[in-house]
């Protein structure tokens, strides 16, 4: 990104739209900007959360649906629909977790067809379960973590 940026501003003073004492003053100022692994547009405060909060909610609000019906469906993609345009990382995070409860949720109706697959069923719901917390974890230190057993619905 530094280069892009020295390169643009050499090709100003060339053109003569800066001068040298401009040229140096931003040059300067390109070198001793602090590194980061984040964009600027991943910093931001997303509702007055930092990132790894918001996304870490983002994992956390599927058990919403514990306490309101169909809760732990809407608010995690309500979360990730008004963010993942100005965020990568809320994209990311909120296209695995629909993709995990669409992929849960196809597993829980196929298994509780067969008397069998009941018991199955209720494993698989405190895996999923713990699956999201470790996901939470995860976002909330800054990590990706893929939901085991995903189809990728959205990509």
């Amino acid at each position: 990104m530094k280069y892009e940026d020295l390169k643009i501003l050499d090709e100003l003073r060339e053109k003569g739209s800066i001068s040298e004492e401009e040229y140096q003053r931003e040059k300067e100022k390109i070198f001793n900007e602090p590194r980061s692994s984040f964009s600027k547009t991943t910093k931001k405060p997303l509702f007055g959360f930092e990132e790894n909060t918001y996304l870490m909610l983002m994992h956390l609000t599927q058990f919403a649906g514990a306490i309101v019906p169909l809760a732990g469906f809407i608010v995690p993609i309500l979360m990730w629909t008004t963010q993942k345009d100005s965020n990568s990382n809320v994209d990311t995070h909120g296209k695995n977790i629909l993709n995990a409860m669409i992929s849960y949720a196809i597993y829980a109706v196929v298994l509780c067809v067969t008397v069998i697959g009941i018991p199955v069923a209720v494993v698989l719901g405190l895996l999923f379960a713990i699956f999201i917390v470790i996901a939470s974890v995860k976002a909330n230190n800054g990590e990706y973590w893929k939901y085991p057993f995903t189809i990728q619905f959205i990509k």
